[in-house]
């Protein structure tokens, strides 16, 4: 059995065939496409545990195919960028992109980043459900559905990661950088407002729901989700 499945979108065959090689040495499966529609195609036909998408595309672009999927996916997807271009890091998060690579790469650079970014987000084979609950909340990330009250809220994929994360450490503070690298992943990070963005996000659909918790501000630190004590 392979140890996954690698969809690689990127217009230039010859980058396409290079991954490949490096990655079906590591024991992945890999399919390609060469334009957004194609990806999309494939995307419901081979049901990928990964994708690398390059964002310049015939047909639809990277952040088109990102957009697409993130409807109805939360499937790890790592960006590629060719050197000089302007990536938008905002972007990139706010669509919910989990990494991204700078071309030219090093291959070995890229299978460590799907291999990281495999392990952070559980991968293919994590049965563990991943869940907690407080005085009318619950955080289900195996599944993606918070519930305030008992009724579903309608939540964004890394609104869901970042809430699960501060309620899995309560009281626990976290910079700004800190929630970028842990939730996010993104090495290099660029402007932490997006983290303020989501934070604000969260508080609209959780505030005034309990007196026994907060999403609360660490004023000139960042975040932590605070849990009264008994």
């Amino acid at each position: 059995m392979p140890n996954g499945k690698i969809l690689v979108v990127d217009d230039d065959k010859n980058i396409c065939e290079l991954l490949r090689l490096y990655i079906e040495k590591e024991d992945f499966a890999v399919e390609l496409a060469y334009d957004g529609r194609r990806a999309l195609e494939l995307f419901e036909s081979f049901s990928p545990d990964l994708i690398l998408l390059d964002i310049m595309l015939p047909e639809l672009d990277g952040w088109q195919v990102c957009r697409e999927i993130r409807k109805h996916s939360q499937c790890p997807i790592i960006m590629l960028t060719a050197k000089g271009e302007v990536f938008d890091k905002v972007l990139g998060l706010e669509l919910g992109a989990d990494d991204y690579v700078v071309k030219p790469f090093e291959t070995k650079e890229v299978i460590a980043r799907i291999k990281a970014v495999l392990r952070r987000t559980g991968g293919h084979n994590d049965s563990e459900v991943k869940k907690v609950e407080y005085d009318k909340l619950s955080i289900n990330l195996t599944n993606y559905e918070l519930r305030v009250n008992g009724k579903q809220v309608d939540t964004p994929p890394k609104e869901m990661e970042l809430i699960y994360h501060l309620a899995s450490n309560p009281n626990r503070v976290f910079t700004r950088d800190q929630l970028l690298d842990e939730v996010w992943g993104f090495d290099y990070y660029g402007d932490s407002r997006i983290v303020d963005v989501h934070v604000k996000r969260l508080r609209e659909k959780l505030e005034g729901v309990s007196d026994q918790w907060a999403l609360k501000t660490v004023w000139g630190v960042g975040y932590k989700f605070e849990v009264k004590q008994e």
